[in-house]
Protein backbone atom coordinates (compact mmCIF):
# COMPACT_ATOMS: atom_id res chain seq x y z
CA UNK A 1 0.00 0.00 0.00
CA UNK A 2 1.13 3.90 -0.61
CA UNK A 3 -0.52 6.91 0.36
CA UNK A 4 0.18 10.33 -1.38
CA UNK A 5 0.59 12.19 1.24
CA UNK A 6 0.08 15.72 -0.83
CA UNK A 7 -2.25 16.17 -3.65
CA UNK A 8 -4.56 18.54 -4.45
CA UNK A 9 -7.97 16.76 -6.03
CA UNK A 10 -10.25 20.04 -5.91
CA UNK A 11 -7.78 20.83 -8.45
CA UNK A 12 -7.93 18.02 -10.82
CA UNK A 13 -9.07 17.95 -14.81
CA UNK A 14 -12.13 15.85 -14.12
CA UNK A 15 -12.50 15.58 -17.74
CA UNK A 16 -9.42 13.40 -18.19
CA UNK A 17 -11.17 10.78 -15.66
CA UNK A 18 -15.00 10.27 -16.69
CA UNK A 19 -16.22 13.28 -14.87
CA UNK A 20 -15.98 11.06 -12.10
CA UNK A 21 -13.43 11.76 -8.82
CA UNK A 22 -14.06 8.09 -7.87
CA UNK A 23 -12.79 6.90 -11.30
CA UNK A 24 -9.57 9.05 -9.82
CA UNK A 25 -9.92 7.28 -6.86
CA UNK A 26 -10.29 4.04 -8.79
CA UNK A 27 -7.15 4.31 -11.11
CA UNK A 28 -4.86 5.36 -7.65
CA UNK A 29 -6.40 2.25 -5.70
CA UNK A 30 -5.42 -0.58 -8.71
CA UNK A 31 -1.39 1.55 -8.15
CA UNK A 32 -1.69 0.99 -4.99
CA UNK A 33 -2.56 4.63 -3.37
CA UNK A 34 -5.14 3.19 -0.99
CA UNK A 35 -5.31 7.07 0.88
CA UNK A 36 -4.39 10.41 -0.12
CA UNK A 37 -4.41 13.55 1.79
CA UNK A 38 -5.54 16.45 -0.42
CA UNK A 39 -3.56 20.07 0.66
CA UNK A 40 -5.39 23.22 0.64
CA UNK A 41 -4.00 26.09 -0.19
CA UNK A 42 -6.95 28.66 0.88
CA UNK A 43 -9.46 29.41 3.10
CA UNK A 44 -12.21 29.91 0.60
CA UNK A 45 -12.12 26.42 -0.46
CA UNK A 46 -12.65 24.36 2.55
CA UNK A 47 -16.40 23.03 1.88
CA UNK A 48 -14.83 22.01 -1.04
CA UNK A 49 -12.10 19.78 1.05
CA UNK A 50 -14.47 18.30 3.24
CA UNK A 51 -16.73 17.35 0.59
CA UNK A 52 -14.32 14.91 -0.45
CA UNK A 53 -13.82 14.34 2.88
CA UNK A 54 -16.79 12.86 3.56
CA UNK A 55 -17.46 11.30 0.51
CA UNK A 56 -14.31 9.24 0.63
CA UNK A 57 -13.56 7.26 3.49
CA UNK A 58 -9.83 7.16 2.29
CA UNK A 59 -9.99 10.85 1.29
CA UNK A 60 -7.97 12.88 4.39
CA UNK A 61 -7.64 16.79 4.10
CA UNK A 62 -5.55 19.93 5.81
CA UNK A 63 -6.35 23.53 6.59
CA UNK A 64 -4.42 26.28 5.86
CA UNK A 65 -2.86 28.98 3.50
CA UNK A 66 -0.10 29.03 0.83
CA UNK A 67 2.02 31.52 0.95
CA UNK A 68 1.30 32.78 -2.10
CA UNK A 69 -1.98 33.14 -1.54
CA UNK A 70 -3.46 36.62 -1.29
CA UNK A 71 -0.02 38.18 -0.83
CA UNK A 72 0.44 41.18 1.84
CA UNK A 73 -2.38 40.01 3.70
CA UNK A 74 -3.01 38.63 7.48
CA UNK A 75 -4.08 35.42 8.24
CA UNK A 76 -7.42 35.12 9.73
CA UNK A 77 -6.61 33.24 12.36
CA UNK A 78 -10.00 32.68 13.96
CA UNK A 79 -11.70 31.02 10.57
CA UNK A 80 -8.67 28.84 10.09
CA UNK A 81 -8.48 27.36 13.49
CA UNK A 82 -12.73 26.33 13.07
CA UNK A 83 -12.02 25.16 9.89
CA UNK A 84 -8.53 22.81 11.04
CA UNK A 85 -10.75 20.85 13.96
CA UNK A 86 -12.92 19.34 11.65
CA UNK A 87 -12.71 15.30 12.03
CA UNK A 88 -10.78 14.71 8.91
CA UNK A 89 -8.27 17.49 9.19
CA UNK A 90 -5.01 15.52 10.01
CA UNK A 91 -2.57 18.78 8.97
CA UNK A 92 -2.12 22.50 9.48
CA UNK A 93 -0.90 23.96 5.97
CA UNK A 94 0.44 24.02 2.91
CA UNK A 95 2.33 27.02 4.51
CA UNK A 96 5.84 28.38 4.75
CA UNK A 97 7.72 30.50 2.67
CA UNK A 98 8.09 31.22 -0.79
CA UNK A 99 10.50 33.54 -1.95
CA UNK A 100 10.73 33.26 -5.70
CA UNK A 101 7.14 34.24 -6.53
CA UNK A 102 6.72 36.63 -4.21
CA UNK A 103 9.19 39.82 -3.94
CA UNK A 104 9.88 43.08 -1.91
CA UNK A 105 8.75 43.08 2.52
CA UNK A 106 7.99 39.63 3.41
CA UNK A 107 7.19 39.79 6.66
CA UNK A 108 3.68 38.96 6.19
CA UNK A 109 4.52 35.90 5.22
CA UNK A 110 7.10 34.89 7.37
CA UNK A 111 4.21 35.96 10.39
CA UNK A 112 1.43 33.78 8.56
CA UNK A 113 4.10 31.00 8.46
CA UNK A 114 4.61 31.71 12.12
CA UNK A 115 0.84 31.92 13.04
CA UNK A 116 0.00 28.59 11.44
CA UNK A 117 2.74 26.48 13.24
CA UNK A 118 1.33 28.35 16.79
CA UNK A 119 -2.27 26.64 15.40
CA UNK A 120 -0.54 23.47 14.35
CA UNK A 121 1.03 23.35 18.22
CA UNK A 122 -1.80 24.61 19.89
CA UNK A 123 -4.83 21.66 17.92
CA UNK A 124 -1.09 19.12 17.85
CA UNK A 125 -1.45 18.95 14.35
CA UNK A 126 1.59 18.63 12.09
CA UNK A 127 2.32 21.33 9.60
CA UNK A 128 3.05 20.76 5.83
CA UNK A 129 5.93 23.16 4.45
CA UNK A 130 6.53 24.39 1.47
CA UNK A 131 9.79 26.17 1.40
CA UNK A 132 11.20 27.89 -2.17
CA UNK A 133 14.54 29.96 -2.08
CA UNK A 134 13.71 30.89 1.53
CA UNK A 135 16.13 27.60 2.99
CA UNK A 136 17.62 29.79 6.35
CA UNK A 137 14.18 31.84 6.94
CA UNK A 138 12.60 28.65 7.25
CA UNK A 139 14.52 26.73 9.14
CA UNK A 140 15.43 30.17 11.48
CA UNK A 141 11.23 29.99 11.99
CA UNK A 142 10.87 26.09 12.14
CA UNK A 143 13.43 26.57 15.14
CA UNK A 144 11.93 29.62 16.93
CA UNK A 145 8.26 27.98 16.53
CA UNK A 146 9.59 25.01 18.20
CA UNK A 147 7.93 22.73 15.11
CA UNK A 148 9.21 19.80 16.94
CA UNK A 149 6.33 19.73 19.62
CA UNK A 150 3.69 19.72 16.65
CA UNK A 151 5.68 17.62 13.83
CA UNK A 152 5.82 18.69 10.32
CA UNK A 153 6.85 17.04 6.81
CA UNK A 154 8.84 19.31 4.17
CA UNK A 155 6.11 18.71 1.15
CA UNK A 156 7.76 18.29 -2.45
CA UNK A 157 11.07 18.67 -1.11
CA UNK A 158 13.88 20.02 -3.68
CA UNK A 159 16.64 21.62 -1.64
CA UNK A 160 20.07 20.21 -0.08
CA UNK A 161 21.15 17.44 1.83
CA UNK A 162 22.16 20.42 4.53
CA UNK A 163 18.46 21.97 4.64
CA UNK A 164 16.92 18.23 4.94
CA UNK A 165 19.47 17.37 7.86
CA UNK A 166 18.60 20.48 9.80
CA UNK A 167 15.18 20.17 9.37
CA UNK A 168 15.45 16.17 10.36
CA UNK A 169 17.16 17.32 13.41
CA UNK A 170 13.78 18.55 14.44
CA UNK A 171 11.88 15.44 13.83
CA UNK A 172 10.00 16.67 10.60
CA UNK A 173 9.93 14.48 7.69
CA UNK A 174 10.88 14.97 4.08
CA UNK A 175 8.68 14.44 0.96
CA UNK A 176 9.44 13.68 -2.42
CA UNK A 177 7.09 14.41 -5.65
CA UNK A 178 7.70 13.73 -9.16
CA UNK A 179 10.64 15.78 -9.63
CA UNK A 180 12.80 13.38 -7.73
CA UNK A 181 12.49 11.40 -11.33
CA UNK A 182 13.47 14.33 -13.57
CA UNK A 183 17.23 13.54 -15.37
CA UNK A 184 18.80 16.93 -13.80
CA UNK A 185 17.40 16.41 -10.10
CA UNK A 186 20.42 15.04 -9.54
CA UNK A 187 20.86 16.95 -5.82
CA UNK A 188 17.54 16.01 -4.96
CA UNK A 189 18.35 12.31 -5.88
CA UNK A 190 21.23 12.33 -3.61
CA UNK A 191 19.30 13.33 -0.80
CA UNK A 192 16.73 10.92 -1.51
CA UNK A 193 19.91 8.15 -1.45
CA UNK A 194 21.66 9.87 1.72
CA UNK A 195 18.43 10.15 4.21
CA UNK A 196 17.12 7.96 6.41
CA UNK A 197 13.93 6.05 5.28
CA UNK A 198 12.24 6.20 8.37
CA UNK A 199 12.15 10.24 7.84
CA UNK A 200 10.40 9.73 3.86
CA UNK A 201 7.07 10.25 2.21
CA UNK A 202 5.95 10.52 -1.23
CA UNK A 203 3.94 12.47 -3.03
CA UNK A 204 2.61 13.72 -6.15
CA UNK A 205 1.17 17.44 -5.38
CA UNK A 206 -1.48 16.21 -9.10
CA UNK A 207 -2.18 17.87 -10.98
CA UNK A 208 1.45 18.99 -11.13
CA UNK A 209 4.77 18.17 -11.45
CA UNK A 210 4.17 14.61 -13.40
CA UNK A 211 6.59 11.88 -12.79
CA UNK A 212 8.63 9.50 -15.61
CA UNK A 213 7.31 8.25 -17.00
CA UNK A 214 4.29 10.03 -17.58
CA UNK A 215 6.35 13.80 -17.52
CA UNK A 216 4.40 16.33 -19.91
CA UNK A 217 0.40 14.94 -18.56
CA UNK A 218 -2.02 16.11 -15.81
CA UNK A 219 -0.57 13.99 -12.64
CA UNK A 220 -2.80 12.52 -10.93
CA UNK A 221 -2.35 10.84 -7.10
CA UNK A 222 -1.87 7.36 -8.37
CA UNK A 223 1.35 8.29 -9.76
CA UNK A 224 2.62 8.35 -6.18
CA UNK A 225 3.82 4.36 -7.38
CA UNK A 226 6.26 5.99 -10.00
CA UNK A 227 7.87 8.19 -7.32
CA UNK A 228 8.08 5.56 -4.87
CA UNK A 229 9.42 2.70 -7.55
CA UNK A 230 11.98 5.69 -8.88
CA UNK A 231 13.39 6.18 -4.90
CA UNK A 232 13.25 1.90 -4.42
CA UNK A 233 15.91 1.81 -7.92
CA UNK A 234 17.87 5.04 -6.82
CA UNK A 235 18.38 3.33 -3.15
CA UNK A 236 18.97 -0.28 -4.18
CA UNK A 237 15.88 -1.28 -1.88
CA UNK A 238 12.78 -3.25 -2.89
CA UNK A 239 9.61 -1.20 -4.05
CA UNK A 240 7.74 -2.78 -1.35
CA UNK A 241 10.21 -1.66 1.45
CA UNK A 242 9.82 2.06 0.09
CA UNK A 243 5.85 1.09 0.26
CA UNK A 244 5.78 0.12 3.72
CA UNK A 245 7.70 2.40 5.19
CA UNK A 246 6.68 5.67 3.44
CA UNK A 247 3.17 4.42 4.69
CA UNK A 248 4.17 3.70 8.58
CA UNK A 249 5.71 7.02 7.91
CA UNK A 250 2.59 9.12 7.18
CA UNK A 251 0.09 7.56 9.78
CA UNK A 252 2.22 7.96 12.17
CA UNK A 253 2.69 11.62 11.47
CA UNK A 254 -0.81 12.29 10.92
CA UNK A 255 -2.90 9.82 12.44
CA UNK A 256 -4.38 8.80 9.20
Amino acid sequence: MLIDSHCHLNMLDLELHDNSMGVVLDKAKALGVEKLLCVAVDLEHDAELKNLAETYDNVFISAGVHPSDTPGTALDYHRLKQQAQHNKVVAVGETGLDYHYNKGDLTWQRERFRQQIQLGRELHKPIIIHTRDAKEDTIQIMREEKIQECGAVMHCFTETWEMAQQAMDMGAYISFSGIVTFKNAKQLQEVAQKMPLHRMLVETDCPYLTPIPYRGKPNQPGYTRYVAEFIAELRNESFEQIAAQTTKNCEVLFGM
